[in-house]
């Protein structure tokens, strides 16, 4: 699947794993397992959007502590590819952005 970006992404060999949408929101995939295995401390983060039947995560890089995040989960899903694969049947989903699902844009117009 392309990536649904700004072009800067991760991939392995089992598929894209993380995408940029701007400097601070960024989709990074992991597999049904994982989402299920760390779904607790995924929703418990105010920089994680967790979608129902989303095979994405969307992080939103606010604090230096978000970008830690961001390396840890990048980790989890590079081993969760590698342990946990999805079944090569499942059906590719759009990532978060494109469902609509992502964070909610700030208006910097100033009106």
């Amino acid at each position: 699947m392309p990536s649904c970006g700004l072009g800067q992404a991760v991939s392995s060999a089992h598929g894209e794993i993380v995408h940029f949408h701007s400097d601070r929101d960024v989709d990074l995939r992991l597999t049904d397992r994982a989402v299920r295995r760390f779904a607790k401390d995924l929703k418990s983060s105010d920089a994680i959007r967790v979608v129902p039947g989303s095979p994405w995560v969307t992080l939103r890089l606010d604090a230096g502590s978000d970008v830690d995040l961001l390396l840890t989960l990048v980790s989890v899903a590079l081993q969760a590819q590698q342990t946990w694969r999805d079944p090569d049947d499942r059906a590719a989903a759009g990532c978060n952005d494109q469902r609509g699902a992502g964070f909610v844009k700030a208006d910097h117009s100033g009106t």
